[in-house]
This record gives C-alpha cells, sequence and structure tokens, in this order.
C-alpha cells in the first residue's frame, strides 16, 4: 500500500462563503463555471462522478446518492460545517492560494483555519498590475511602481501566476522587450483605459513576467489549452536565472509538459487539472506523466475553486491514481516497495516544499 498522508495542494483558490443551489453548484464542476447544456448536467463526467463518490460519506450520506440529496444535505449542515468536514478529510495539509480571482472567495487564512492546514498566498501578476495602474498617471510612475509591487509582494508571496502571458505576451516573443517597447506599450495602456480596465497589451504582460522573474519566487503559468511547447522559448531564456517554472492546467497536453521538465532544470509540471478532471481514467494519465518527467519535476495540485468537493476529489483522485500506478510497478518487481514510497511523498508534498520553500 502507498501512503501519502500529507499533501501540500501547491496551487487552487478559495472556497465560496455563500449557500449554493443546485444550478450553481453544478456550474462549478464545469471548467469555465457556466451552466451546462439544456438537458445535461455537469455531474455527468468524471467530475462529477468523482463527487458523488468521495463526498457523500464525509457528509454522512451513501456514496453515489442522487446529486439533490447530496446538495440538500450540504444545505442542512451549512456552508461553514460542510466546507470544514470536506477540508479536513482531505488530508491536505498545506494549501497555496491564488487569491487573484474576484467573487466572495475565502482567502489563506480562512481556508487554513477551516482546513486545519496551513496557508500561503500565490499572487496574480495581471490583477497586481491592474491595482498599480489605477493609482498610476504617468508611464514612469506606472513603470516604477509595478516593479515595486512586484519586488514587494515577493516579501510575503511564495509565487507568482499568470494567466494570459502564454496566450498573449508569450505567444509573440519570450525575451525580455526593450526599454522603448515598454515605455510604449504603457503610454497606450494608459491613454486607453478607464479604471479597472484588463491588462492585455502583450508587451506589458512579457515585462511583467520578467519582474517577476527576477525577483527570484517561482512563476507558475497557465498553460490550460495552449500546447505548452509555447513556453519552451520562455523555459530556455530563464533557465539560470533563478527562478523557477511551474506549468500548470497542461490536460491534454500532459506528455509534452512532462517532456519540457525533462529538458530544461528549473521547469515543473503541475498535476492539478490533468488528475482532478479525469477521475476514474486518472491512473493511466499518471503513468504517461511518469514515462517522461523526472520525478522530482511533479508536483500535486486540486486546481480547486469555489468547491471544497473539488479539494477532495483531487486528492482522493491521486492518492488512488498514485497507489494503483505505484503499486503495479511494486507488484511486477519493477520497483522496490520503499521507492516507490520515497518517489509518492516527493510528489505529494516533498517536492513542492522544496520548490516554494515551505520547509
Amino acid at each position: 500500500m502507498i501512503e501519502t498522508p500529507s499533501l501540500v495542494d501547491q496551487y487552487c483558490h478559495g472556497v465560496l462563503r455563500k449557500e449554493l443551489g443546485l444550478g450553481t453548484f453544478e456550474a462549478h464542476l464545469g471548467r469555465t463555471g457556466a451552466p451546462p447544456a439544456p438537458g445535461t448536467t455537469f455531474f455527468d463526467t468524471q467530475t462529477g462522478f468523482a463527487v458523488r463518490r468521495w463526498c457523500p460519506p464525509l457528509l454522512g450520506l451513501e456514496p453515489h446518492c442522487p446529486p439533490a440529496r447530496y446538495l440538500a444535505r450540504r444545505r442542512e449542515l451549512g456552508v461553514l460545517e460542510s466546507g470544514r468536514r470536506l477540508l479536513r478529510a482531505s488530508g491536505i495539509s498545506t494549501y497555496l492560494v491564488d487569491t487573484g480571482l474576484p467573487g466572495d472567495l475565502t482567502g489563506p487564512a480562512e481556508i487554513a483555519s477551516a482546513g486545519a492546514a496551513e496557508a500561503h498566498e500565490i499572487i496574480r501578476l495581471e490583477p497586481l498590475a491592474e491595482q498599480v495602474a489605477d493609482t498610476s498617471g504617468t508611464v514612469e510612475g506606472l513603470l516604477a511602481n509595478l516593479a515595486e509591487a512586484v519586488h514587494g509582494a515577493a516579501a510575503t508571496a511564495v509565487a507568482f501566476t499568470s494567466v494570459a502571458a502564454v496566450s498573449r505576451g508569450l505567444a509573440y516573443a519570450p525575451e525580455p522587450p526593450g526599454p522603448g517597447e515598454v515605455r510604449g506599450a504603457a503610454g497606450r495602456w494608459l491613454a486607453g483605459r478607464t479604471a479597472g480596465g484588463r491588462l492585455t497589451d502583450p508587451v506589458l504582460l512579457r515585462h511583467l513576467l520578467w519582474i517577476a522573474v527576477a525577483s527570484g519566487r517561482p512563476l507558475q503559468l497557465h498553460v490550460g489549452t495552449e500546447d505548452p511547447d509555447g513556453v519552451a522559448g520562455f523555459a530556455a531564456a530563464t533557465s539560470g536565472l533563478g527562478a523557477d517554472l511551474v506549468l500548470l492546467h497542461g490536460y491534454p497536453y500532459h506528455r509534452q509538459t512532462a517532456q519540457l521538465t525533462g529538458v530544461f532544470p528549473h521547469v515543473y509540471a503541475d498535476l492539478g487539472s490533468v488528475l482532478g478532471r479525469t477521475g476514474a481514467r486518472a491512473a493511466a494519465v499518471l503513468a504517461e506523466l511518469l514515462e517522461l518527467a523526472p520525478f522530482g519535476k511533479l508536483l500535486f495540485s486540486s486546481g480547486a475553486h469555489a468547491l471544497p468537493e473539488l479539494h477532495v476529489v483531487a486528492a482522493s483522485v491521486f492518492r488512488g491514481a498514485l497507489s494503483r500506478v505505484l503499486g503495479e510497478w511494486v507488484g511486477d518487481g519493477a520497483w522496490s516497495l520503499g521507492d516507490a514510497q520515497r518517489v509518492a511523498t516527493m510528489i505529494a508534498a516533498g517536492n513542492a516544499q522544496r520548490v516554494y520553500k515551505l520547509i
């Protein structure tokens, strides 16, 4: 039996503080937060089935109970108590929380309290830059304040993350933009935006990434449905500069992501969406990753947002997949039990503790 008693959730968001109806809950089971197509349900997905398998027993119900019954029990207990039971049963001992999303979500301190765990903040770069722009009236002020804000945040945050850079900034060029390019882009952004306007300029996104790299903190890049080969140029350009890159949400390009971890010493791969969304197929996907990635380059996460159930699902699916894959190799004599346990502990917690300097 492969054991992972303690997990570091190296990338997640807070959970909602409000009670949820069936439709709202179901929307958060999907990938976009939008409702399902008429006549369908997101409970009929690998994620939905996994929620019904792992979460009802934690609230005193039988596994695979109907969604309506589960949500009725959730409302009966209340959002705080149900969240507390779910998070504490997940086995996650440390949460790294991206606080950059809008909405009534718990922060690191709240999720730590509810889960009887530790929690640390991940700063999302785009909202940070937008807040700086709201209080910077000139190009010189914006650029100075931006550098100060990023380096100031690095004093307390364990990492930075960017959601737009891969599809916008790095799609154009991986190298840092020149001073003239940056000043021109900053001027256009300030002239064309109103308070609260989003950062989409590719030059400023690249500039922002390079400020984060200079801080020395790990930088998490949301690969999403973009082919992670597009990150290869940035990985090459940042090699040897002292900042690790963690590639998030690489599924279904998980094999390419795994290959990058073997090529670049400072590149790591997140398992969050790779396993959390594949459910009963997670063991097969994990085995593919273990074919290509050095074992010290893989990091567990839930990638969970809004629902504490997603933390439970990710942790349960991860443990089951890891035990199944490594247990089979031990049974075949390919691995020793001691080596399998050591690798499992690395992926579950040890790698994240090393990358983010948690110990």
